[in-house]
């Protein structure tokens, strides 16, 4: 991989033929300049940078991803030709099934890598402290890949690197999740964060097919948002049905219902374990009850009325 005119080429085969070089597409977390600055604000129930209002806090698998996209990135520094077998070719994914993934942890330049890794630096951890470090891993990857594989309809010949796809991901899970959280464009305008994945996704329709912004790939960034969504609306709900039908195979038992949990008087949980309730509260109204854990029902229906407490079957 060589530097040419800010753009990376890298040459690959097709056909047993040395084909010529192809310009490398890179991925990058804000589509565009204007949204290329941004800071979290929130209070109550809306959620700050770490998930924790007037904390910094970077979970576990945030500063894992950080590190690793950081150390790839000077390895790539001292050893050019690294992205020859890493990037990722859709026309080429087939003989080279590992770079589906590895194209993530491959960047084009201080700036790309900058603005990747500042955007998983501010919606990361609110997003994996909700969501709990092994699905925030989940959602990070098949983020990813499906950004790789809508790379492979819509754009096949051009080959990219970068974890932008991924931080979409992780940019619409917080979305989701605080859909009116504030995003500061450029540390001044407020948009809420569901109109901030609006304008991006029609921005990257746009560039994608008007063929605008070239060397961006724009496709990568929206499959990024459709594995985001289809995992937090299906694929964590059919694994959380497929632990309790294991569990109940085994002979485990179950948790208690909460389906009354409506029923809760918050005033009258102690301040010990309000945020908690809270949490889940707040988590059954986003995400469905269906989306609690089995220690999240347990310790929920400590706080049920007496009389609205269902055993479990």
């Amino acid at each position: 991989m060589r530097m040419s005119g800010g753009r990376y080429l890298v040459a690959w085969r097709r056909h047993n033929a040395v084909a010529s070089a192809r310009t490398l597409t890179r991925t990058h977390a804000i589509p565009t300049p204007a949204l290329a600055h941004f800071a979290i604000r929130g209070s109550g129930s809306q959620a700050s940078s770490s998930g924790i209002e007037g904390e910094t806090l970077v979970t576990p698998w945030v500063r894992r991803l950080i590190f690793a996209n950081v150390a790839v990135f000077f390895v790539q520094m001292t050893m050019p030709t690294l992205a020859n077998g890493f990037a990722f070719v859709p026309m080429l994914a087939l003989v080279r099934p590992w770079t589906i993934v590895t194209y993530m942890f491959l960047h084009g330049g201080l700036m790309h890598i900058g603005f990747n890794m500042l955007a998983l630096y501010f919606f990361g951890p609110a997003v994996e402290a909700r969501l709990g470090g092994k699905d925030f891993a989940k959602l990070y990857f098949v983020s990813g890949i499906s950004g790789a594989l809508l790379s492979m309809v819509y754009a096949p010949n051009a080959p990219i690197i970068g974890a932008s796809a991924a931080v979409f991901g992780v940019m619409l899970a917080f979305a989701f999740f605080w859909p009116d959280a504030p995003i500061y464009i450029w540390g001044v305008l407020p948009i809420p964060a569901r109109y901030l994945v609006i304008i991006t996704t029609v921005l990257a329709l746009w560039s994608g097919f008007s063929g605008a912004g070239s060397g961006i790939a724009h496709f990568a960034h929206l499959g990024g948002y459709v594995g985001a969504f289809i995992y937090l609306k299906w694929v964590r709900k059919w694994s959380a049905d497929l632990r309790v039908a294991r569990a109940d195979a085994r002979g485990i038992r179950a948790a208690p219902s909460v389906t009354n949990w409506r029923a809760i008087d918050k005033s009258s949980v102690h301040e010990v374990n309000r945020d908690e309730v809270n949490r889940i509260l707040d988590k059954i109204s986003a995400s469905g009850i269906d989306s609690l854990t089995v220690q999240e029902r347990t310790f929920l229906s400590n706080f049920m009325p007496k009389d609205d407490r269902v055993p479990p079957s």
